[in-house]
Parts: structure tokens; C-alpha cells; sequence
């Protein structure tokens, strides 16, 4: 009996959650290499090909500093260097994620203050911009977004939020979130203004959890030097200064380094606009499914429409949970479960990462068989609607 399975079930598990993602065998055969001397040359060689080539996957010419944490760390590490105790940061809560990080601005003595939305779209960007002219005084340092929000599948559109900030001609910084959407949808960290941008290795990029990341601008630096929130292993500066050389100040998470490295060699050799268009056209045949099938699909906004996951409604009456149990026991394939508000109410699609055509299909199949036997009322065929589209028949 393998470890990770309750009983023995012929065929592979589906991982189809929006992250951890599927691990590709690649990836985890770098994995699988004998850990080096993280105080040697051939390790800093490794480390300054390595920092410098992750740049490109973030689009940022600037340092992207590497944690050995989950995503959580990030926004620890984003928040502590760029803000002081009692600094204000406004938030958008477009779903769960955005409403931890809120918590965790509270619990580092920080004051965020929350723009609501209906958890069915992106960020209130005419809101961000309105609430910025309002503060004459500037009292607001920060701005924090989502980019892609993984309990409700909408993405927020963070140019338009760079552009709102300039509009209201406000100093704040900016600081996103885009911790499943790195390496799975477009993202720009110099071109749109981002600041500082948080995300983890357990999505697009394709690996186990474990690193974190904190891409930084000039300004984000400047701010780093001003800040007077206490902070030791968080701290930019010890690991640019040290990542210069290749090195780390700290014992890194060596054979996930190993890993990152062959993720971003796959991603590259892909091309990025390439990995954007097949998340794009899976996430399309996904929804062309849900809708066939007479759900309704979470986000409302096609513009905002994820293309990492697609969190599915239920019609009132049915439990998404025993849905997706029916799903895990008879079929092995494990779904999101629903977040906050909507635990219970939705269940969620993964479709990002190293997922191909027949890898949704057998998925969005799975789902069909487990709607049909946990008594959902559905249209059948949601599935060929799905490969009409992956076909271009569509």
C-alpha cells in the first residue's frame, strides 16, 4: 500500500486541487540528486545561475529573494520589510487569501483596512483609487493585492490596479500576491509597478511546497531601509548581500533549488506566452464543461476569469463536500474544497501546472461520473463539450 493512500486503488491519483500541483517527473529527478556543500563553489555557481534565471519567470530585472517557506512566509516577509507598527494597508478582499492576509497585517500590529467585493470577481480597482484620492495625508503605505485569487478563481487585474495608484497620485507601494498564478498566467512585475510580488513553489512552478519568493523594485528597497518592524529571519538585505556571491545567509532547501532550477528550464523551453496559452485554452474547456453540465461557474467577471482553477457551484441543496468525497472514493481524484464562505458551496477544478488535454479530460470525467452518482442534477456531455474546444471544434 503506498503511504499516501487510505487503501489500494488501481491507477494514478488525480491531484486536480489548485495546488500543490502535480510534480513532473523531471522536476523530481533534479530532486533526487545528492544534496551539495551549500558552503561550496559548485553550489554558488548554482546560485547565481539560478537567482539570476528565475528573474525572467517573474519579468523583473530586480533581486527576487528565495525563503525556504510556504507562500505564508512571503507575505510575512513582504509586509515586515516594507512596513512599520501601525503603518495602514489597504486590502481587497476578493476571497479567502486576501482575507488571511489581512489577518496576518493585524497580527504584525499593522491596520488593514478591507475593500469588500462579493468573492465572484477581482479587485475593486475604482474603489483602490477612489479610497486613494480620499487620503490626502498619505497615511496609506501600502496597497496589497491578490492576482489570483484560489478560492474563487478570479484574477485581479493588477495594471489596471498600478494604474489607479498613479491616477490618485498616491506614494503607496504596491504589493501582490500572485502565488498561483506565477508561472501558469501573464504577470509582470516591472512593467505593471509592482513593488513587491509574493509567491511560493507549489503552483505554476511545479514543485512541492517548501520556497517562497519575494520579487523587490528599487522603491520596495528604499522602503526596506525605513522600516522599523522587527525582523530577523525575514530580513532582505542579509540575503541579497549574500545572494550577490550565489550564496545564502541561512541553510537553503538545496534539492528544492535543485528542482526550481529544472522547473524554470521547463517553463522556458515551453516559452512563457506558450504555458499562458495552454492554461488559457484548459481553463476554457473547463468552463465550456461546467456551464454544459448547468453549473454556474464562482467568478461572474470573464474578464477576471482564472485560468489556474475554476471553482464550481452547487445548486442550494447539495453538499460540495460530499461531492468531492464521492469523487476522491470512487474515482481517486481529489477537488478543492470550498474556503470561508463558501465551504460547502463550491468545489474547485485545478487545471494549472504540467497538465495537458488528456490530463483534463480524464479529470472533467471524473467529475461527471461523480456528479451523475452523488445526484446532482446535471446536463450530460459537459466532457465533449470540453474536447469540442480542445479539438477547435468549437
Amino acid at each position: 500500500m503506498a503511504y499516501y493512500q487510505s487503501k489500494p486503488v488501481a491507477g494514478r491519483h488525480f491531484l486536480q486541487i489548485p495546488g500543490p500541483s502535480n510534480v513532473p517527473d523531471r522536476v523530481l529527478r533534479a530532486m533526487d540528486n545528492p544534496t551539495m556543500d551549500h558552503r561550496g563553489p559548485d553550489f554558488g555557481k548554482l546560485g547565481k545561475q539560478l537567482l539570476e534565471k528565475v528573474k525572467l519567470v517573474f519579468k523583473t530585472a530586480g533581486p527576487v529573494v528565495i525563503f525556504p517557506a510556504s507562500g505564508t512566509g512571503a507575505w510575512e516577509a513582504a509586509l515586515s520589510n516594507t512596513c512599520s507598527p501601525g503603518d495602514r494597508v489597504l486590502m481587497c478582499e476578493t476571497g479567502w487569501f486576501a482575507h488571511l492576509w489581512q489577518e496576518m497585517a493585524e497580527r504584525l500590529t499593522l491596520k488593514p483596512e478591507l475593500i469588500k467585493t462579493d468573492w465572484r470577481r477581482g479587485a475593486d480597482v475604482a474603489a483602490i483609487e477612489q479610497r486613494l484620492r480620499d487620503d490626502k495625508s498619505h497615511e496609506i503605505k501600502v496597497v496589497a493585492v491578490v492576482h489570483n485569487e484560489t478560492s474563487t478563481g478570479a484574477t485581479s487585474r493588477i495594471d489596471e490596479v498600478r494604474r489607479a495608484i498613479d491616477a490618485a497620485g498616491h506614494p503607496a507601494l504596491l504589493l501582490v500576491d500572485t502565488i498561483s498564478g506565477l508561472g501558469s498566467m501573464d504577470y509582470r512585475h516591472d512593467e505593471w509597478g509592482v513593488d513587491v510580488t509574493v509567491s511560493g513553489s507549489q503552483k505554476g512552478l511545479m514543485l512541492p511546497p517548501g520556497l517562497s519568493f519575494n520579487a523587490v523594485s528599487a522603491k520596495a528597497l528604499k522602503a526596506a531601509e525605513l522600516s522599523k518592524m522587527p525582523r530577523s529571519y525575514w530580513d532582505w538585505r542579509p540575503m541579497i548581500a549574500a545572494n550577490a556571491t550565489g550564496f545564502f545567509p541561512s541553510t537553503p532547501a538545496t534539492n528544492l533549488l535543485y528542482g526550481l532550477d529544472a522547473a524554470v528550464d521547463m517553463l522556458l523551453e515551453e516559452g512563457l506566452d506558450n504555458v499562458f496559452a495552454r492554461h488559457d485554452r484548459l481553463a476554457e474547456a473547463t468552463r465550456r464543461a461546467v456551464r454544459h453540465w448547468g453549473l454556474e461557474v464562482q467568478c461572474v467577471e470573464p474578464r477576471h476569469y482564472s485560468s489556474v482553477l475554476t471553482a464550481v457551484r452547487l445548486p442550494e441543496g447539495h453538499s460540495a463536500n460530499a461531492l468531492r468525497g464521492t469523487i476522491l472514493e470512487k474515482f481517486n481524484m481529489s477537488l478543492g474544497n470550498g474556503l470561508g464562505q463558501l465551504n460547502d458551496r463550491v468545489f474547485r477544478i485545478g487545471h494549472l501546472g504540467d497538465i495537458g488535454d488528456l490530463h483534463l479530460v480524464g479529470a472533467l470525467s471524473g467529475v461527471e461520473m461523480g456528479l451523475r452518482a452523488a445526484g446532482v442534477p446535471i446536463t450530460p456531455g459537459g466532457v465533449q463539450k470540453a474536447m469540442d474546444h480542445l479539438n477547435g471544434n468549437s
